[in-house]
């Protein structure tokens, strides 16, 4: 699988650098505890588009009910939830630091397909050979011990997987290397982890929940944006890209492994200008001033047509800008009389726009699907609308 990282460039160079000084700005446009809520967000967005580029729509709203345990009685349907619960709940380990490390170690790899695939229903553990309609079930966790072909792209053969794995590690867990050339590194081993195709099925989940961890491992990646929306939205650009990495080398002017150096590095360029799109997009709507206004405005409509009480927004906006704020603070805050403060409390909590996890625990913002939309546009977009 060599060669495992681009040649030195300037150009790559350049967009390592400007990935690390965005999601820096990133990190410090919404208060701490508000990154939590987004969080929360962030991880159904991800599943979402993952899914997306598996050719699996599952609307958002399915989502928002599976992670309530409210499952669909159409088996179809109901399948789908439980892999997006599932993807959520891989993805919450990862971000709260519970997963194995390093990220490019065979553990963490094999670790995320078992806590992935061990969630699965049966259903979806069964895969078929395309050639010999031979049906296999996936073991999770386990590599695989069959021969693959993904489209022209022949996977290595099942007793190579340990050593290449190892190999992996050993490069891409090369911790004496720049963090420019680490973040070049992510790119590449995102390619490099599908060329290997460790497992009988679930490898491009696998690999975009191991990029989004190796970010986190380096600092630059975040609960807050995700790679999985701007690969979703240029699939076949994706799609094209990884398969252009996967030719042989194109002659003596193309490196010198057996695979082609000007393809990898294409596909290099494609993912980090991926990463920073995204990071742009999410800071766009994390603007302090910009997202005050878009929740005012929506409050104000809301208000007027009676399905917020008056004396909500000054509640809101505490939240935003303070991160959190104590129960007894509403009657200061709405100028209101306590128990009329408190009823306009209760009912934001009651519809999801504060949370609290205790009947007296201090109250901050939450995100309910319904006003995804309004406060967040775009955010739930298909792969040909615009950014």
């Amino acid at each position: 699988m060599e060669p495992l990282f681009p040649e030195e460039n300037k150009a790559l160079t350049d967009l390592a650098t400007d990935l690390v000084a965005k999601s820096n700005a990133l990190a410090g446009r919404l208060h701490p505890m508000i990154q939590t809520s987004v969080g929360d967000l962030v991880r159904s967005m991800n599943c979402y588009y993952s899914n997306l580029i598996e050719g699996h729509h599952t609307h958002p709203v399915d989502i928002d009910r599976a992670l309530a345990g409210d499952y669909s009685a159409e088996p179809e349907k109901r399948n789908l939830q439980l892999e997006a619960r599932a993807h959520i709940d891989v993805q919450r380990k990862i971000d709260l630091g519970e997963a194995p490390q390093p990220s490019t170690s065979t553990t963490f790899i094999e670790w995320v397909h078992k806590e992935f695939c061990q969630q699965l229903p049966e259903d979806l553990l069964i895969v078929s050979d395309p050639r010999t309609g031979k049906q296999e079930r996936v073991i999770p966790g386990e590599l695989r011990k069959v021969a693959v072909q993904v489209g022209r792209h022949i996977a290595p053969m099942s007793e190579d997987l340990g050593p290449l794995l190892i190999r992996f590690a050993s490069a891409y867990g090369d911790t004496k290397l720049s963090t420019i050339q680490r973040i070049v590194g992510v790119a590449a081993s995102h390619h490099r982890l599908l060329w290997i195709h460790p497992f009988a099925d679930g490898n491009g989940r696998v690999a975009r929940l191991f990029s989004h961890a190796f970010l986190k491992e380096l600092g630059i990646g975040s609960s807050l944006w995700s790679v999985s929306r701007g690969l979703a939205r240029a699939v076949d650009k994706y799609k094209a890209a990884l398969q252009a990495a996967d030719e042989p080398r194109r002659g003596d002017l193309d490196g010198r492994g057996n695979l082609t150096q000007s393809g990898l590095a294409d596909f290099c360029t494609f993912f980090l200008t991926s990463c920073v799109d995204q990071i742009v997009f999410m800071n766009s709507l994390f603007e302090p001033g910009e997202l005050q206004r878009r929740i005012e405005i929506w409050c104000e409509e809301e208000t007027r047509a009676g399905r917020l009480l008056k004396g909500s927004w000054p509640l809101l906006r505490e939240a935003l800008l303070c991160g959190e704020f104590a129960r007894g603070k509403a009657p200061e805050l709405t100028g209101y009389q306590e128990r009329q403060a408190r009823t306009v409390l209760n009912t934001l909590i009651e519809k999801g726009f504060l949370i609290s996890p205790t009947s007296r625990s201090a109250v901050r913002l939450g995100f309910p699907l319904a006003v995804i939309d309004r406060w967040f546009p775009r955010l739930y977009v298909g792969p040909a609308a615009a950014t």
